[in-house]
């Protein structure tokens, strides 16, 4: 049960950074058409977040925030990166590797907590192939 909140509390966090970063990034994106691809992928987090959050809550637990810290350095960083070069290729790079740390982290949860109950596996497993859709769909804008 313990390891279940554990695994819980990772996806939410996941999610609800990948919900922060990619808000920030709709906000500093200028191309309608990426912001469609940003906008469903903010759908979709959102999505993994709530689930997660309820379930959590059928645990009697409260789900685990971000910490502060982590939230404004992450702030800071999209900001600085994005301060010269605001284009969807660019974009497009950053959540490629952001995905890409997203998925070798859920790939190394889903194994650690490979006991768990299986609508939570389930869960991780709905995070990681769709950090894997992002990839792909984040390709289809570099070099523009």
């Amino acid at each position: 049960m313990n390891g279940d909140v554990e695994l819980l509390n990772y996806i939410y966090q996941n999610s609800e950074m990948g919900k922060d970063t990619i808000q920030q990034l709709m906000e500093i994106s200028k191309n309608d058409e990426f912001n469609k691809l940003l906008n469903s992928q903010f759908e979709e987090y959102k999505m993994i977040n709530d689930k997660t959050a309820e379930i959590i809550k059928e645990h009697s637990k409260q789900p685990k925030e971000i910490n502060v810290l982590s939230k404004a350095s992450t702030y800071i960083v999209i900001n600085l990166k994005t301060l010269t070069d605001k284009s969807p290729s660019h974009i497009s790079e950053m959540l490629i590797q952001g995905s890409t740390m997203g998925i070798i982290d859920i790939t190394k949860k889903i194994k650690e907590y490979s006991t768990s109950d299986n609508e939570i596996i389930a869960l991780a497993n709905k995070l990681l192939e769709f950090e894997q859709r992002n990839v792909e769909e984040c390709k289809k804008y570099l070099w523009i």
